[in-house]
């Protein structure tokens, strides 16, 4: 038996020319379903047409959402390096006469250290390990979270900015070292306290006596 292509109603023309209105086909005929059958074939075309492909759309959102960050990026609008690190709100405190410490301090490595930064509230001035009096800063070495990481990170960049800026001084307190021999100092200049600047800046605390959670 061959392939029975699908019905489709061809008006008709008399012999006067007058176009004869198509009548549905009764059913029970081979016209009726040939008629049904091509019922259903456009109502699968029209349903297919109607269908709303979602993976396309969200593909093409995402898309509008990289490039916008992209461009962000490229022109100033988002700085991807400060990203996670508070914005200053103090300004820096200028030295003064009593001011008459000074070096160039870099990120701690191994090996031997002189001028380097631990991490926010500890440094290493000329070979001796200091501790900032009345503050505490997140930790870098054991992080609870990725927030205390970050803000670590930041407090520790921004106090190496704070003791590269210019001369400072060393404020003893009531205990010289603490339990780790460590040298126990604020750390001023122009008479105002560095870490005081840090605290300002939501990037240290005042010490309490005991670590908070910065999670």
């Amino acid at each position: 038996m061959g392939f029975r292509k699908p019905f489709r109603a061809v008006p008709l023309k008399g012999r006067d020319g007058r176009t004869i209105p198509f009548r549905k086909p009764r059913k029970g005929t081979l016209l009726f379903d040939e008629y049904k059958g091509e019922l259903m074939l456009e109502r699968k075309r029209r349903k297919g047409r109607e269908r709303v492909n979602w993976w396309a759309v969200i593909i093409a959102f995402g898309s509008v959402v990289l490039i916008g960050l992209g461009l962000s990026i490229r022109y100033g609008a988002i700085d991807i390096d400060r990203i996670g690190q508070p914005e200053p709100v103090v300004a820096l405190p200028v030295a003064g006469p009593q001011d008459t410490l000074s070096a160039t301090f870099s990120r701690c490595t191994t090996g031997k250290r002189r001028n380097c930064i631990v991490d926010g509230d500890t440094f290493w001035f000329h070979g001796e390990k200091y501790r900032i009096l009345d503050i505490n800063t997140p930790e870098i070495s054991t992080p609870r979270c990725d927030r205390e990481l970050q803000l670590g990170q930041a407090a520790s960049r921004r106090l190496r900015q704070l003791l590269n800026a210019g001369p400072f001084s060393l404020e003893t307190g009531p205990e010289l070292t603490d339990r780790y021999g460590r040298n126990l100092r604020r750390v001023m200049r122009g008479g105002q306290s560095l870490g005081d600047v840090l605290v300002a800046e939501g990037l240290a605390e005042e010490w309490q006596g005991f670590r908070r959670s910065w999670c």
